[in-house]
């Protein structure tokens, strides 16, 4: 946007997220010609489609600065509620109800972001894109079904709900009704490999565990996990027993400082009698008992240092991801 920024001095600014991709909504939650509020890093937003896409705008009108979530689309333009001024799809000013023989000032313009929509998932990012919006090869391969699920809000820090996704350990205590309340659960040695794109942690064995799933079988099974960290704020995994398998992108969306909302994409090649709802009534359950706990953590940032908190050898991606954040100069949700 041209001259002066209209953003407040207190929003958010850690670069890292600002240069990142977040996800705001599911693309099929917005109609053609649907307008809706949300918020990201601090930032009240706008987001609407026309016939050119979707489109992420800072929620103020440059007139007199009224939120333009609560005005509509008309034919390819949101117009303010307040004293009509229409905005075209590129963010300029197309008209002045007012004084319709004159032409908008070039100041007359939304503060605009960029947009992409990827798995049924509408991303922003609020800067400049370091990288492209994350992946999850499962989504194209039709040998898995898809189920989307959430968003889940955490009253917690980012990074705080990105560690809980992270963490193999909690399963058979936090989730003792699903995976079972094993006295002899152990997780087998593993090693975290940093790359490029960020951290990878293959074969975590866990012993007598009890079969995960809305089937709820009672059988202990032996089950492998793989971790891939994306970014900061996304991560996949992966759950092998046998044949079966089961991948899921987790991203976490950072509202506020201390508030999140968690985005889930999942893939699996088992479990055809159980129906979409079914799966989703058992995630909501999981994710449920997820909430409360990291909610209870203290610090409620994550702490970066090591020296801060206790570690044991099945935390090495926990203590990784602490490391790679460091190592990113990640400031937001963290001490």
């Amino acid at each position: 946007m041209a001259g002066r920024s209209i953003l407040p001095s207190y929003m958010l600014n850690d670069p890292v997220l600002l240069n990142d991709w977040h996800v705001v909504a599911r693309s099929s939650a917005i109609a053609s010609g649907g307008v809706r509020a949300v918020r990201l890093l601090g930032r009240e937003l706008v987001l609407w489609r026309n016939g050119e896409g979707a489109h992420a705008w800072l929620d103020v009108c440059r007139h007199r600065g009224a939120k333009l979530s609560l005005g509509r689309v008309h034919g390819e333009c949101l117009v303010c509620p307040y004293h009509g001024w229409r905005y075209a799809g590129s963010g300029a000013c197309a008209g002045i109800p007012a004084h319709p023989g004159q032409a908008p000032s070039a100041k007359a313009r939304a503060e605009v972001y960029r947009v992409e929509e990827h798995f049924d998932l509408v991303w922003v990012c609020l800067g400049t894109p370091a990288q492209a919006v994350p992946d999850f090869p499962e989504w194209g391969d039709s040998s898995y079904r898809k189920v989307s699920a959430g968003p889940y809000l955490f009253r917690a820090s980012g990074p705080r709900v990105m560690d809980n996704f992270l963490d193999v350990g909690h399963y058979p205590f936090v989730h003792a009704r699903f995976f079972g309340d094993s006295p002899q659960f152990e997780v087998s040695d593993y090693e975290v490999e940093a790359t490029d794109s960020g951290l990878l942690a293959r074969d975590i064995g866990v012993r007598r565990v009890w079969k995960a799933g809305p089937a709820g079988a009672g059988e202990t099974v032996q089950v492998k996990y793989s971790y891939r960290v994306q970014r900061p704020l996304t991560g996949n995994y992966t759950k092998v027993h046998g044949a079966e398998r089961f991948s899921m992108m987790d991203t976490v969306t950072p509202v506020d400082e201390g508030e999140s909302l968690v985005w889930s994409v999942m893939a699996l090649n088992y479990l055809s009698e159980t129906t979409d709802r079914e799966f989703l009534d058992y995630q909501d359950k999981v994710t449920g008992e997820d909430v409360p706990v990291v909610e209870s953590q203290r610090p409620s940032l994550l702490p970066l240092s090591l020296d801060d908190e206790l570690h044991v050898p099945s935390d090495r991606l926990s203590v990784a991801y602490r490391r790679w954040l460091a190592k990113l100069g990640l400031r937001f949700g963290t001490c």
